[in-house]
């Protein structure tokens, strides 16, 4: 009896404990920190992206095409957008501020444009500033082509890294066979340009004149979590795979990532994509989901204020509604937890300026986490 209860408990720690890149969405870890969840702006639809501004107000974008300030308790609504296509999973995205904000006051955002001859839409990255609550000096730096009136996969999340250089992902736009292994094609990539648009010399297709020179990895799906390392300066990106294979990547210059060559999901009608889960010359996930999570929104716990996470990955989970700690050695994920179960999509989550953990979720609004 003695021994049929150590095998039992060996069994449910061994299938709590994800050692490898597949995991269960089932393993419920104990939660070492306790929390509330504060809703600190309310009545949100679909709360994109999030912006900390250095007087701590916080911009907001709704993917309907409003940009909001929330300051002191106050909603104001941004004018003067440029035009948004809304189709799908298209609206207005994300946004970040400039690492020197606080002396150029630049604010950078991606959303969906009609610009361009074709009919439909494409993601596009623009820069402007903020003056009597309305946006001033406009600057479209990126617009992907050619438009299509898809709704699928338009991406899309910008960080900077350590060197100033912008980074943004567009999806593959729903032509999985065209766009994401061709690199003179917009789609399925993320992208590389210096502050004010321009691309950078070392951009690895610079010699190539017919491919587009802003692409710094292609093969991608359709990635909506991006995050620079704390500690390695690192772009980490997650991105949808298809009926499982949703995936954790690290972004390496001119890497290849696979999609849709090699895959660990299938169709959705449960038909194989291809056999393959790893070829030469094509980057491996250092983590992926089956059944797929649908991720969105990823963030690196670097606060005091939680100490158990510090270290630790956060990302949203619009399929199973609810935000995922993952817990990292190195770069392998070995444990999951889910935290705020059943609390809705979760479309994005940031830390802070002020070290707090900010969750927006569809639907409500975005919640702030307070460590009981």
């Amino acid at each position: 009896m003695k021994n049929s209860i150590f095998l039992l408990y060996i069994f449910v720690v061994m299938n709590n404990i994800s050692c490898g890149q597949n995991t269960d969405n089932d393993v419920q870890l104990p939660k070492e920190n306790t929390f509330s969840a504060d809703l600190l702006i309310a009545d949100l639809e679909i709360p994109w992206g999030m912006a900390f501004l250095p007087d701590g107000g916080i911009l907001v974008t709704e993917k309907a095409g409003e940009l909001i300030l929330f300051k002191n308790g106050i909603k104001t609504n941004i004018q003067n957008l440029p035009e948004i296509y809304l189709r799908g999973q298209g609206g207005l995205l994300d946004i970040a501020l400039h690492p020197d904000y606080e002396d150029n006051g630049w604010v950078y955002f991606t959303y969906a444009s009609e610009e361009g001859e074709e009919k439909g839409g494409h993601t596009a990255l623009m820069r402007a500033k903020i003056e009597n609550n309305s946006l001033i000096n406009r600057e479209l730096l990126y617009k992907a082509s050619p438009n299509t009136t898809k709704g699928q996969h338009f991406g899309s999340r910008i960080e900077f890294d350590d060197q100033g250089f912008l980074y943004f992902s567009i999806g593959e736009r729903g032509e999985r066979d065209i766009n994401p292994q061709n690199i003179k094609l917009d789609g399925g990539k993320i992208y590389r340009l210096s502050d004010d648009g321009s691309v950078p010399a070392d951009n690895p297709f610079v010699s190539d004149s017919e491919a587009k020179s802003a692409i710094y990895t292609f093969g991608n799906r359709n990635p909506q979590g991006m995050s620079k390392h704390p500690e390695t300066g690192e772009i980490w990106i997650h991105e949808h795979g298809p009926q499982g294979g949703d995936e954790i990547n690290i972004i390496k210059k001119g890497a290849n990532y696979g999609w849709p060559l090699v895959t660990y999901g299938i169709n959705y009608s449960g038909t194989p994509i291809t056999d393959k889960t790893e070829m030469e010359g094509m980057e491996q996930p250092l983590h992926y989901w089956d059944p797929s999570i649908a991720p969105s929104g990823l963030a690196f716990v670097t606060s005091d204020k939680y100490p158990s996470w510090k270290g630790n990955i956060l990302v949203g989970s619009l399929a199973f509604q609810y935000l995922e700690r993952l817990v990292l050695e190195g770069n392998k994920v070995v444990y999951r937890e889910k935290l705020m179960e059943d609390i809705g999509r979760v479309r994005n989550v940031k830390q802070g300026p002020d070290g707090f953990i900010y969750v927006a979720v569809e639907g409500k609004g975005i919640y702030k986490l307070i460590p009981n």
